[in-house]
Protein backbone atom coordinates (compact mmCIF):
# COMPACT_ATOMS: atom_id res chain seq x y z
CA UNK A 1 0.00 0.00 0.00
CA UNK A 2 1.62 3.35 -0.54
CA UNK A 3 0.62 6.61 0.76
CA UNK A 4 -0.38 9.61 -1.39
CA UNK A 5 0.39 12.93 0.23
CA UNK A 6 -3.38 14.16 0.38
CA UNK A 7 -3.77 11.59 3.05
CA UNK A 8 -5.17 8.74 1.31
CA UNK A 9 -4.26 5.26 0.91
CA UNK A 10 -4.48 3.43 -2.79
CA UNK A 11 -4.17 -0.72 -2.68
CA UNK A 12 -5.74 -1.52 -6.31
CA UNK A 13 -8.45 0.41 -7.51
CA UNK A 14 -9.93 0.86 -3.54
CA UNK A 15 -9.02 3.81 -1.85
CA UNK A 16 -8.83 3.95 1.68
CA UNK A 17 -9.61 6.65 3.29
CA UNK A 18 -7.18 7.91 6.46
CA UNK A 19 -8.27 11.52 6.73
CA UNK A 20 -11.60 10.72 8.39
CA UNK A 21 -13.55 12.93 9.83
CA UNK A 22 -15.10 11.57 13.55
CA UNK A 23 -17.54 13.47 15.77
CA UNK A 24 -15.28 14.11 17.94
CA UNK A 25 -12.77 16.10 15.31
CA UNK A 26 -15.96 17.65 13.75
CA UNK A 27 -17.62 18.93 17.16
CA UNK A 28 -13.71 20.30 18.11
CA UNK A 29 -13.85 22.08 14.66
CA UNK A 30 -17.30 23.91 15.05
CA UNK A 31 -16.22 25.27 18.30
CA UNK A 32 -12.99 26.57 16.73
CA UNK A 33 -15.23 27.93 14.12
CA UNK A 34 -17.15 30.23 16.68
CA UNK A 35 -13.93 31.59 18.10
CA UNK A 36 -13.73 33.18 22.18
CA UNK A 37 -17.76 32.83 21.94
CA UNK A 38 -17.21 29.00 22.51
CA UNK A 39 -16.80 27.94 26.08
CA UNK A 40 -16.67 24.29 25.48
CA UNK A 41 -20.25 23.21 27.23
CA UNK A 42 -21.94 22.38 24.47
CA UNK A 43 -19.42 20.26 23.13
CA UNK A 44 -18.80 18.34 26.15
CA UNK A 45 -22.86 17.82 26.34
CA UNK A 46 -22.01 16.34 22.72
CA UNK A 47 -19.56 14.34 23.85
CA UNK A 48 -21.18 13.10 26.86
CA UNK A 49 -24.41 12.41 24.47
CA UNK A 50 -21.80 10.57 22.13
CA UNK A 51 -21.05 8.36 25.09
CA UNK A 52 -25.13 7.60 25.61
CA UNK A 53 -25.45 6.37 22.45
CA UNK A 54 -22.20 4.30 21.62
CA UNK A 55 -23.70 2.46 25.20
CA UNK A 56 -26.96 1.85 23.76
CA UNK A 57 -25.78 0.60 20.49
CA UNK A 58 -23.71 -1.87 22.50
CA UNK A 59 -26.35 -3.36 24.93
CA UNK A 60 -28.92 -3.45 21.67
CA UNK A 61 -26.46 -5.72 19.70
CA UNK A 62 -26.09 -7.82 22.92
CA UNK A 63 -30.11 -8.21 24.08
CA UNK A 64 -30.76 -11.40 23.18
CA UNK A 65 -27.41 -12.64 24.89
CA UNK A 66 -27.63 -10.94 27.98
CA UNK A 67 -31.48 -11.33 28.57
CA UNK A 68 -32.38 -7.34 27.87
CA UNK A 69 -35.55 -8.67 25.52
CA UNK A 70 -39.00 -8.51 27.34
CA UNK A 71 -40.96 -5.81 29.66
CA UNK A 72 -39.38 -4.95 32.78
CA UNK A 73 -43.11 -4.45 34.62
CA UNK A 74 -43.35 -1.20 34.86
CA UNK A 75 -44.83 1.85 32.21
CA UNK A 76 -43.89 5.09 31.33
CA UNK A 77 -45.27 8.44 31.76
CA UNK A 78 -47.28 7.70 28.51
CA UNK A 79 -48.77 4.25 29.56
CA UNK A 80 -46.45 2.40 27.72
CA UNK A 81 -44.86 -0.94 28.99
CA UNK A 82 -41.34 -0.37 29.85
CA UNK A 83 -38.67 -2.73 28.20
CA UNK A 84 -36.03 -3.87 30.21
CA UNK A 85 -33.94 -1.93 27.66
CA UNK A 86 -36.19 1.08 27.66
CA UNK A 87 -35.06 1.31 31.88
CA UNK A 88 -31.28 1.08 30.90
CA UNK A 89 -31.77 3.58 28.27
CA UNK A 90 -32.94 5.90 30.45
CA UNK A 91 -30.61 5.35 33.35
CA UNK A 92 -27.58 5.52 30.79
CA UNK A 93 -29.16 9.23 29.66
CA UNK A 94 -29.57 10.13 33.97
CA UNK A 95 -26.16 9.09 34.73
CA UNK A 96 -24.18 10.57 31.38
CA UNK A 97 -26.12 14.17 31.68
CA UNK A 98 -25.51 14.05 35.22
CA UNK A 99 -22.06 13.36 34.97
CA UNK A 100 -21.03 15.93 32.29
CA UNK A 101 -22.02 18.92 34.60
CA UNK A 102 -23.50 20.71 31.98
CA UNK A 103 -27.23 20.32 32.38
CA UNK A 104 -29.66 21.33 34.41
CA UNK A 105 -32.40 19.35 33.70
CA UNK A 106 -33.24 16.23 31.78
CA UNK A 107 -37.11 15.68 30.20
CA UNK A 108 -36.76 11.97 29.03
CA UNK A 109 -39.93 10.09 28.31
CA UNK A 110 -39.41 7.32 30.84
CA UNK A 111 -39.57 9.41 33.55
CA UNK A 112 -42.87 11.42 34.79
CA UNK A 113 -41.30 14.33 36.49
CA UNK A 114 -38.31 16.77 34.96
CA UNK A 115 -34.79 15.31 36.20
CA UNK A 116 -33.48 18.45 38.09
CA UNK A 117 -29.73 18.17 38.26
CA UNK A 118 -27.47 20.64 41.31
CA UNK A 119 -25.32 22.85 39.55
CA UNK A 120 -25.11 25.73 37.59
CA UNK A 121 -25.83 23.59 33.80
CA UNK A 122 -27.09 26.03 30.96
CA UNK A 123 -28.62 23.29 28.97
CA UNK A 124 -31.38 21.57 28.65
CA UNK A 125 -32.01 18.16 27.13
CA UNK A 126 -35.08 16.38 25.96
CA UNK A 127 -35.21 12.84 24.89
CA UNK A 128 -36.66 9.11 24.55
CA UNK A 129 -33.74 6.88 25.20
CA UNK A 130 -34.68 3.77 23.41
CA UNK A 131 -38.02 4.91 20.67
CA UNK A 132 -39.82 1.92 19.36
CA UNK A 133 -38.77 -0.61 22.08
CA UNK A 134 -41.79 -2.71 21.28
CA UNK A 135 -39.79 -3.75 18.06
CA UNK A 136 -36.99 -4.90 20.26
CA UNK A 137 -38.50 -8.44 20.62
CA UNK A 138 -39.12 -8.96 16.66
CA UNK A 139 -35.24 -7.53 16.02
CA UNK A 140 -36.91 -4.07 14.13
CA UNK A 141 -34.28 -1.08 14.01
CA UNK A 142 -35.22 1.76 17.37
CA UNK A 143 -33.64 4.63 18.06
CA UNK A 144 -33.33 7.46 20.09
CA UNK A 145 -34.57 10.97 19.55
CA UNK A 146 -32.91 14.29 21.46
CA UNK A 147 -33.16 17.83 21.48
CA UNK A 148 -30.78 20.58 23.02
CA UNK A 149 -32.55 23.70 24.65
CA UNK A 150 -30.20 26.45 26.42
CA UNK A 151 -32.09 27.66 29.27
CA UNK A 152 -32.63 31.24 30.01
CA UNK A 153 -30.32 32.78 32.65
CA UNK A 154 -32.25 32.00 35.94
CA UNK A 155 -34.41 29.23 34.90
CA UNK A 156 -34.88 26.62 37.61
CA UNK A 157 -35.88 23.48 34.90
CA UNK A 158 -39.90 23.94 35.27
CA UNK A 159 -42.38 22.94 32.93
CA UNK A 160 -42.45 27.00 31.45
CA UNK A 161 -38.57 26.60 31.43
CA UNK A 162 -38.93 23.81 28.66
CA UNK A 163 -42.05 24.50 26.38
CA UNK A 164 -40.49 26.19 23.62
CA UNK A 165 -40.74 26.08 19.80
CA UNK A 166 -38.57 23.96 17.79
CA UNK A 167 -36.75 27.06 16.39
CA UNK A 168 -35.56 27.71 20.24
CA UNK A 169 -33.65 24.33 19.73
CA UNK A 170 -29.41 24.65 19.80
CA UNK A 171 -28.92 20.82 18.83
CA UNK A 172 -31.48 18.01 17.75
CA UNK A 173 -31.40 14.57 16.25
CA UNK A 174 -31.45 10.80 16.04
CA UNK A 175 -29.29 7.94 16.53
CA UNK A 176 -31.04 4.61 14.27
CA UNK A 177 -29.85 1.45 16.14
CA UNK A 178 -30.03 -1.21 12.98
CA UNK A 179 -27.50 -3.15 10.76
CA UNK A 180 -25.19 -0.12 11.97
CA UNK A 181 -25.73 2.59 14.38
CA UNK A 182 -26.53 6.13 12.39
CA UNK A 183 -27.01 9.06 14.17
CA UNK A 184 -28.49 12.43 12.35
CA UNK A 185 -27.71 15.75 13.69
CA UNK A 186 -28.33 19.40 12.98
CA UNK A 187 -27.07 22.60 15.02
CA UNK A 188 -28.79 25.32 14.83
CA UNK A 189 -28.14 27.61 11.98
CA UNK A 190 -26.33 24.64 10.13
CA UNK A 191 -26.46 21.34 7.79
CA UNK A 192 -27.96 18.53 8.95
CA UNK A 193 -24.80 15.68 8.93
CA UNK A 194 -25.01 11.83 9.63
CA UNK A 195 -22.56 9.65 11.01
CA UNK A 196 -22.32 6.40 11.45
CA UNK A 197 -20.86 4.03 14.36
CA UNK A 198 -17.58 2.45 13.18
CA UNK A 199 -17.48 -0.45 16.11
CA UNK A 200 -13.57 -0.73 15.66
CA UNK A 201 -12.53 2.38 16.08
CA UNK A 202 -15.21 2.93 18.61
CA UNK A 203 -16.14 6.56 16.42
CA UNK A 204 -18.92 7.74 15.09
CA UNK A 205 -17.68 8.58 11.21
CA UNK A 206 -19.33 11.75 9.06
CA UNK A 207 -20.38 9.13 6.10
CA UNK A 208 -23.37 11.57 5.07
CA UNK A 209 -22.65 15.19 4.87
CA UNK A 210 -24.96 18.14 4.42
CA UNK A 211 -27.99 15.88 4.30
CA UNK A 212 -30.67 16.64 2.37
CA UNK A 213 -34.24 15.24 1.25
CA UNK A 214 -34.32 14.58 -1.95
CA UNK A 215 -37.00 16.79 -4.40
CA UNK A 216 -38.57 13.81 -5.89
CA UNK A 217 -40.24 11.23 -4.24
CA UNK A 218 -42.12 8.32 -4.72
CA UNK A 219 -42.38 6.29 -0.91
CA UNK A 220 -44.89 7.28 2.04
CA UNK A 221 -45.08 5.75 5.59
CA UNK A 222 -48.64 6.55 6.79
CA UNK A 223 -50.40 4.52 9.96
CA UNK A 224 -53.90 3.75 7.83
CA UNK A 225 -55.22 2.53 10.85
CA UNK A 226 -56.29 6.37 11.94
CA UNK A 227 -57.22 7.01 8.99
CA UNK A 228 -60.69 7.38 10.38
CA UNK A 229 -59.66 10.64 12.40
CA UNK A 230 -57.85 12.28 9.52
CA UNK A 231 -59.18 15.69 8.48
CA UNK A 232 -60.66 16.18 4.76
CA UNK A 233 -57.14 17.32 3.39
CA UNK A 234 -54.98 14.73 4.40
CA UNK A 235 -57.19 12.08 3.58
CA UNK A 236 -57.05 13.90 0.20
CA UNK A 237 -53.60 14.55 0.12
CA UNK A 238 -53.03 10.56 0.61
CA UNK A 239 -55.39 10.05 -2.08
CA UNK A 240 -53.86 12.27 -4.74
CA UNK A 241 -50.34 10.39 -3.90
CA UNK A 242 -51.93 6.87 -4.31
CA UNK A 243 -53.95 7.52 -7.16
CA UNK A 244 -52.34 10.34 -9.28
CA UNK A 245 -54.39 12.18 -12.12
CA UNK A 246 -51.17 13.21 -13.96
CA UNK A 247 -50.64 11.19 -17.89
CA UNK A 248 -47.77 8.72 -16.64
CA UNK A 249 -47.34 9.55 -12.77
CA UNK A 250 -46.62 6.62 -10.81
CA UNK A 251 -48.17 5.98 -7.49
CA UNK A 252 -46.12 6.16 -4.16
CA UNK A 253 -45.29 3.10 -2.79
CA UNK A 254 -46.10 2.49 0.74
CA UNK A 255 -43.71 1.96 4.22
CA UNK A 256 -45.43 1.03 7.50
CA UNK A 257 -42.35 1.70 9.65
CA UNK A 258 -41.68 5.60 9.59
CA UNK A 259 -38.04 5.45 9.25
CA UNK A 260 -36.62 9.07 9.64
CA UNK A 261 -33.14 7.74 8.18
CA UNK A 262 -35.16 6.60 5.03
CA UNK A 263 -36.79 9.83 5.23
CA UNK A 264 -33.47 11.94 5.17
CA UNK A 265 -32.53 9.75 2.51
CA UNK A 266 -34.96 8.80 0.39
CA UNK A 267 -37.99 11.53 0.94
CA UNK A 268 -41.03 9.93 2.16
CA UNK A 269 -43.95 12.06 3.08
CA UNK A 270 -45.10 10.77 7.16
CA UNK A 271 -47.89 10.59 9.28
CA UNK A 272 -49.12 8.99 12.36
CA UNK A 273 -52.52 10.01 13.41
CA UNK A 274 -54.17 12.74 15.23
CA UNK A 275 -54.01 11.62 18.80
CA UNK A 276 -53.05 14.45 21.52
CA UNK A 277 -49.53 13.56 22.46
CA UNK A 278 -47.94 14.50 26.54
CA UNK A 279 -45.43 16.99 27.36
CA UNK A 280 -42.73 15.12 26.33
CA UNK A 281 -43.35 13.69 23.36
CA UNK A 282 -44.64 17.02 22.22
CA UNK A 283 -41.24 18.53 23.10
CA UNK A 284 -39.34 15.67 21.74
CA UNK A 285 -41.62 16.19 18.10
CA UNK A 286 -40.60 20.07 18.03
CA UNK A 287 -37.33 18.81 18.35
CA UNK A 288 -37.41 17.13 14.67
Amino acid sequence: MSSTGNGSGHHGDSEVKTDIITLTRFLTEEQHRLGPHATGDFTLLCHALQFSFKSIAYYIRRATLINLIGLAGSSNMTGDDQKKLDVIGNEIFVNTMRGCGKVKVLVSEEEEEAIIFPGHGKYAVVCDPIDGSSNLDAGVSVGTIFGIFKLDDGAEGKAEDMLKPGTELVASGFTMYGASANLVLTMKGGQVNGFTLDTALGEFILTHPDMRIPKSKGIYSVNEGNSLYWTEPCKAYFESIKYPKEPGAKPYSARYIGSMGRRCLQGPSVTEGSSPTPLTRRVLKASL
